[in-house]
């Protein structure tokens, strides 16, 4: 009798090729699949609620499998756990209905981008967290975000294919600081955006953006220009995967 197993898993994505398996790189689901084969000796066709780039990291994706194993639910983190490299790590399993999808099921993908804004960069941090040695006026990014909360064409703001949909809901986007000193001044700027889906590229495009607000090279009324242009020479270059956390999946 098949069984659909969903996992909730955390990786450092810095040594991977992203998410999704491919032919030769080394990707995360495929590192995954390894795991699986060698713990159930089945061939196993790993589904991931989110196909985070090269570089990004992950505390909470989701992902799925079908499997005739006959290995207990609960034995599947400790197993795998034992098999995989120490920068992938699975927390938790539970058996779902066949007909979950930890991709199309999924109702909200929650990521996290972490800015080091200081005149220095930390050696300590440096896999996790860019670093913008300039000023940045929080107030005016906050001001620019209001503009791609909502429903919009976001091809200005991804490198999507011409077959894909560029319209996308932003439900959350939040801007604020996450350490701040004791003087005030800002050491960690952390941005969190909240969508059903979202195109390739586009978070960190859109968080390279408003960092042009935040540098004072844009308005913040230029965001809602660049929206409008459906041109993605329009918007900033994107910043590094580093700094990119996919925080959660909500179903």
């Amino acid at each position: 009798m098949p069984k659909n197993i969903k996992l909730l898993i955390a990786y450092e994505g810095t040594d991977y090729h992203g998410w999704q398996r491919q032919s030769d790189p080394k990707t995360v689901s495929g590192t995954l699949e390894e795991a699986l084969f060698e713990l159930t000796g089945e061939k196993v066709s790993l589904v991931g609620a989110s196909r985070t780039d090269s570089g990004v990291h992950a505390q909470g994706q989701v992902a799925n499998f079908i499997t005739q194993s006959k290995i207990s639910i609960k034995a599947y983190p400790p197993a795998l756990n034992s098999l995989l490299p120490r920068d992938i790590v699975v927390y938790e399993s539970q058996e779902v209905p066949l007909s979950f999808h930890a991709r199309y099921s999924a109702k909200l993908r929650i990521y996290r981008y972490l800015i080091l804004n200081k005149p220095y960069p930390s050696p300590l941090s440096r896999r996790f967290i860019t670093h913008i040695p300039y000023n940045l006026d929080l107030e005016l990014m906050k001001e620019g975000a209001k503009y791609l909360l909502g429903t919009h064409d976001f091809t200005s703001f991804s490198s999507c294919q011409p077959h894909q949909n560029p319209v996308r809901t932003i439900d959350r986007l939040s801007i604020e600081k996450a350490c701040p000193r004791e003087n005030g001044e800002v050491s960690i700027i952390k941005f969190e955006i909240a969508a059903q889906s979202f195109l390739p590229h586009m978070i960190r495009t859109i968080v390279g953006t408003l960092l042009k607000v935040g540098k004072r090279k844009f308005l913040p009324s230029k965001i809602k220009e660049i929206l409008e242009a459906r041109n993605r020479a329009s918007a900033s270059q994107g910043v590094p995967a580093c700094g990119l956390c996919l925080v959660s999946i909500e179903y």
